[in-house]
């Protein structure tokens, strides 16, 4: 084994082969459908609005079920992909997702939209535990952040489609039929899921070369984590309130960025397609130059604690100019700053999401995701609130801007005071 792993690793990659970047594309493309589902509301917010007469409170009300529902799918689904595995907890949570997607074109209150967001959370707060599950199985440490922030691309890739497809959709068919398209169209991933994904060892399209490489780090303990001895360790806070203070902001952008453009730009279905594309593009680039950056660290020889958090503190700083969006006249001004700190979010959760499987063994990698983002939700559900009141009240996106600058310094902070080396959790049995 470690003569193989030899020659891998001081080969080229096409003779150590290509399986494991196979994985990540079908990872990207189910993050992408997870993005345009989870957007597609805060696109057709406007729209929305003027046919059911909803305040901000009321759409405040009906983010903040989504949110309440994924905080209770993700850490139900970090728990049950680590005992039923990648392939087939990813299917299930895609199923559940997409007919909830679908649905949303026959609800027409307030009730309905609640329900069918909440069932919406349940499947898609699977994709990120069963997606970084996948990851953890396929690759290495250190090609982790790359690898996750390649498929966490996706994310923006959905975001740039939606702006792209769904107002076509919804000025031909109504947007009705824009939930239903959409979710029909996305069922080809799950048969593609089905039919090529399996661990490493299972799989007999991996040659012997790549399956040393992706085994190349020492062992794991093979036990089951027990979820007390989690929640009992530091470094499961470390990230857990990482995702609790820095997921609201990407939260607020998705939910709400077409509402600002609208209201501070003067902009409508029609034409804020351009800027929110251009947002998305930039975080695209984020996320896989964040995830690039500090796994190119790591292989010139820095620790993974030097590395995740030099990046991490880079990113932080990025975020900071958000405090002036409200202020800026210009439309595209305001896109630049905008686009800075999405692109910098996307590159920090890059690396937060990768902090698990650096100090957890695989078995465990699922539960810890599961129970950071249900932390990330909760702060999500709790931003909203706090959102739908400020705009409600205020007419200002000022004070969410700031609030939205300022957390990830301070999370920053708290994760290196939790876990100052990023060692190993010690949640084996003594």
């Amino acid at each position: 084994m470690a003569k193989s792993f030899e020659a891998a690793e001081s080969a080229p990659d096409v003779r150590v082969g290509r399986v494991r970047w196979v994985i990540v594309a079908l990872l990207f493309a189910a993050t992408a459908i997870n993005y345009v589902d989870r957007q597609m509301i805060g696109l057709l917010k406007p729209t929305l609005q003027d046919e059911f007469g909803w305040s901000e409170t009321t759409y405040a009300d009906i983010v903040f079920y989504f949110q309440l529902a994924y905080a209770v799918g993700y850490i139900v689904f970090g728990n049950v992909i680590d005992r039923i595995g990648a392939r087939f907890g990813y299917a299930v949570a895609f199923v559940i997702w997409t007919g909830a997607h679908m649905l949303h074109g026959a609800v027409s209150s307030v009730a309905g939209f609640a329900a069918v967001r909440a069932l919406l959370g349940i499947g898609e707060s699977g994709n990120f535990p069963a997606g970084i599950k996948a990851v953890t199985e396929w690759f290495p440490k250190k090609e982790r952040a790359f690898a996750t922030g390649l498929f966490n691309a996706g994310a923006n890739v959905g975001a740039i489609v939606t702006p792209l497809v769904v107002p076509a959709l919804t000025l031909a068919y109504g947007w009705r039929a824009a939930f239903v398209i959409t979710g029909a169209v996305s069922l080809i991933w799950l048969v593609a899921w089905l039919a090529l994904y399996r661990r490493p060892r299972e799989s007999t399209r991996v040659s012997a070369a790549e399956l040393a490489y992706i085994e190349s780090d020492p062992a794991d303990p093979a036990a089951k984590v027990p979820w007390a001895r989690l929640l009992g360790r530091k470094e499961t806070w470390a990230f857990a309130i990482g995702k609790f203070l820095t997921d609201p902001v990407w939260w607020m952008f998705l939910f709400w960025l077409p509402d600002f453009l609208v209201k501070r730009h003067g902009l409508d279905l029609k034409t804020f397609g351009p800027p929110l594309v251009v947002i998305y593009v930039v975080s695209d680039i984020g996320s896989i130059v964040g995830g690039w950056f500090s796994s190119r660290l790591i292989h010139r020889g820095w620790s993974i604690n030097a590395a995740r958090k030099t990046t991490m503190l880079i990113c932080a700083l990025c975020v900071t100019p958000v405090f002036f969006a409200q202020w800026v006249d210009s439309l595209w001004v305001a896109v630049a700053i905008i686009s800075l700190a999405t692109a910098a979010h996307q590159a920090w959760s890059a690396n937060l999401y990768t902090l698990p499987s650096d100090m957890f063994p695989r078995k465990a990698v699922g539960s810890v995701i599961g129970i950071g983002g249900t932390a990330g939700a909760l702060g999500g559900m709790l931003f909203s609130l706090y959102i739908g009141q400020v705009l409600e009240r205020v007419g200002s996106y000022q004070l969410i801007f700031i609030v939205a600058g300022a957390v990830y310094l301070i999370a920053l902070a708290i994760i290196h005071l939790l876990s100052p080396r990023l060692e190993q959790a010690q949640v084996a049995d003594a």
